[in-house]
Parts: structure tokens; sequence; C-alpha cells
């Protein structure tokens, strides 16, 4: 049983205008430096700041160690560049240990990935760990569709890219970082009211329990369903009351000033689109994701000129649909059957890429981060790596040692070939010409 709790926006003895800035959180002193709690700002600043305090400093002290689960979006970007900038000024006792976990997946848009490289290099410059958590070679995204041949995931049936790419890895760093360590830690995320519906709904649904309020925080004592560290890790999202022009105020304007650490955050807002970016339109996931219905936040890159280079990229997710389709799969002929002898409920279900299919989405791949690096070297712009030297010769040998996924032989027909309809009860209707 999840234990949550709630502070109450003004619990304890704090109240709003209260709390006030040592030196080094008001700018400086200088007339024209914009501070957190001044002016237009201080009504959104000083209560947003001031429940994050509270809710850090009412969970944090029972944790001896803390982790930060970093993805290089806005949302956990200004999570971790704030929490750093509190420890820094003395705002909350530091942890006898900080860990910061990047989630790599191979497949962030580049301004943001880009941005975690340089913001890294700041958190090593501070001698603040961070580890880049990344999927195995044969479970990252594209070698595990085309070296493997798993279709890309669809919001239906076959979403298995979120788990596969990120939670799973994150939860097996977590496990090995506890391994290291005596006692419990509390794991820090950027989660946040208004990021997602179906988020706020999960959240929304956890309010009222054991006489708790909706406020300053989202704490709960175990993280559900993670292998080995059920009873040593305890997650607190801190900024789930941020608004998200909030987050852009941060990322944009203090994070990046001296008197705030002089994170490289900007770029991360103005890949959302910055002040003109809306709640539901600040999504980004991967680039090209195959589960988004519109590339919203690579087309507002690319729309920036500094950025049109990666125009090439939204040829991904035309990739995707295309590999989906039946004349680039494989198909069942018959029923299958389940271990207790239960017939199946998808007769003749399709099935993984041909190799062919595999072939030429690898093909185009490699030559949409070829067209982008091309531009990049010309114009001294950043290049990137889609598929990285490593796990393109993975992907060739897993198609010369003919990889097939579990359950399948590869002598399977291709999807498109006609052929009667099998039911359930194992009666089949001929095909008729």
């Amino acid at each position: 049983m999840l234990r949550q709790q709630r502070l109450t926006a003004h619990g304890g003895s704090a109240r709003r205008g209260q709390l006030q800035p040592p030196d080094s959180l008001s700018g400086g002193g200088g007339v024209n430096q914009p501070t957190l709690f001044e002016g237009s700002k201080r009504l959104v600043y000083d209560e947003a700041i001031e429940l994050t305090l509270q809710s850090l400093q009412a969970y944090g002290a029972d944790h001896p160690h803390w982790g930060i689960a970093w993805s290089g979006g806005k949302d956990s970007s200004a999570t971790l560049t704030l929490i750093v900038h509190l420890i820094d000024v003395g705002r909350i006792a530091a942890p006898k240990t900080l860990t910061v976990f990047y989630a790599d997946t191979r497949q962030e848009l580049p301004p943001l990935a880009i941005a975690a490289a340089r913001i890294m290099q700041q958190l090593a410059e501070r001698g603040i760990r961070c580890e880049v958590v990344c999927a195995p070679l044969d479970k990252r995204f594209l070698v595990y569709i085309l070296g493997r041949g798993v279709p890309p995931p669809n919001n239906n049936t076959l979403r298995w890219c979120t788990r596969q790419i990120k939670i799973d890895p994150m939860s097996e760093a977590l496990e090995a970082r506890l391994d290291e360590l005596a006692g419990n830690i509390l794991m820090i995320t950027g989660v946040r009211q208004g990021e997602s519906a179906i988020r706020d709904q999960r959240i929304a649904m956890s309010c009222g329990k054991d006489g708790a309020e909706c406020g300053q925080g989202w704490y709960q004592q175990v993280l559900p369903n993670a292998k080995g560290i059920r009873g040593r890790l305890a997650t607190l999202a801190p900024l789930l009351h941020w608004r998200v022009c909030n987050v852009w105020d941060w990322l944009r304007i203090y994070a990046p000033m001296r008197e705030y650490g002089g994170w490289a955050t900007a770029a991360i807002a103005d890949a959302y689109g910055g002040d003109e970016a809306n709640e539901i339109n600040a999504r980004t996931g991967c680039a090209g994701c195959p589960l988004a219905s519109k590339d919203l936040a690579l087309d507002t890159i690319v729309a920036s000129p500094a950025w049109a280079y990666l125009a090439p990229l939204k040829g991904l997710k035309p990739l995707y649909r295309e590999l989906r389709l039946p004349k680039n799969r494989l198909k069942k002929t018959g029923l299958e059957f389940r271990k207790d002898g239960s017939a199946a409920s998808n007769p003749q279900r399709m099935g993984p890429l041909t190799f062919k299919a595999r072939l030429m989405g690898l093909d185009r791949v490699l030559s949409i981060q070829g067209e982008v690096n091309d531009a990049a070297r010309q114009i001294g712009r950043p290049e990137i790596d889609l598929l990285n030297l490593e796990e393109e010769t993975r992907i060739r040998e897993l198609i010369a040692a003919g990889t097939w996924p579990q359950g399948w032989e590869g002598d399977e027909p291709i999807a498109d070939t006609p052929m009667g309809t099998v039911f359930r009860d194992g009666s089949v209707q001929p095909l008729l010409f």
C-alpha cells in the first residue's frame, strides 16, 4: 500500500511573503537584475518556491541519500537545477550523497540532448555524480526495431518503448546504486500537474487519501513494481504545483544567471517554443515519436533558423508508419494456443519486420542522419547521431544472423498475402475469388 502525503499550500509556519532570499538569491543587488521575489514575479514565485522548499524540508531529512531522475526535458531540468541551486545557497540541507540519473533514450530531440550534455559538464564541475542511464544495446529503440525486427510501437497493442528504453534501465540503475549505499534514497522527479492529462488523472486520484490534501509535492514511500528496492526508495515531486510559466521563467531567465547557477537551460525552453508554448504543446518526446499524433515539438524546433537544418528528422515518423504496413511484416497463418491450451484471441496476427524492410529502414535512417550532418557541417552547427557506429554494426549483425523475435521462425508469409480467415473456434472461411 502506498502512503501518499501532501502539505497544504500554506501549512506550518510559512506564509506568503515571509520567505526572503539571501543576497545570492536576489540577483547580486544589480538594479536591472530580476529576482524570484521581486515585482510582478513575486506573487507567482514566492508561493511556488516556498512550497518546493517546504516539500524538500519535510521529506529530505528522512533520507540520507537523494537521487534526481532527469530526462533532459523542461520539468526535470527545472527540478534538477533548482535543487542544486537551493543546496548551493544553503536554503536546503545537502544530503549525504546526491546522484543524478540521466535517462539517455538515444532518441531525444537534438537541442535537448545538447543542453543535457552541457548541464552534465556543469554538474561534474560541481563534483555532483551523474550517471548516464541507457538501455542495453540490443534493446535500444532503433536496434530493437531494425535489428531484432520488432515493429515500431503504437498506442493500442504494442507500446513497448517507454518501459524498455527508459523505465527498466532507470530501475536497474537505481538498484545498482542502492547496492552501494547504506540507508534509503529519496528519488526526486519532475512530475508536474498540467504536463499530461493522463498524469493529472493519476495524481488527482491519489489526492485526499489518508486525510492528505493536494498541495506542494507528491510523496510516495516506495516505487511501485520495482525489483530489489521496495522499501528502500521513496519518490518526491517537489515541483508538482508549478505552472508552465514558472518553468519557462526559471529555465530562460533565472537558471542561466550566474546568481542562480549559470545553467545552460535557455535552449531547453526554446526547444518547446519558450514563452509562446502552452501546456498542450509543451510536450516533447523522441524525435519522430511514433506514439504522437503530430510532431509539435520538432515542428517548433525546425521553425527556428538556428535549427532549421534538422528538418529531415520529420521523415522519421512516416518511416515508422511505413514499417508497420502489412507488406513489410510477417503474418501467422493459423490459430495459436496459449500455455493453458486456450486459443489466442488474435488469429493470423501480424508480426515482425522482414529483413528487406529492416534494411530499407536502416538505409532511410542513415540517409536522414547524413542529410542533417552534411548541412550541420556546412553551417557550423551541432551534428546528430540517430545511430552511432556501434548500433549500426549491431543491427547489421542481427540481420546477418537471421534474428527473429521469440515465437517467429521467419518462414511465415508476408502479411499482405491473401489467405482465408481463421476464427477462434478453429473454423476457416476460405478465400473467395
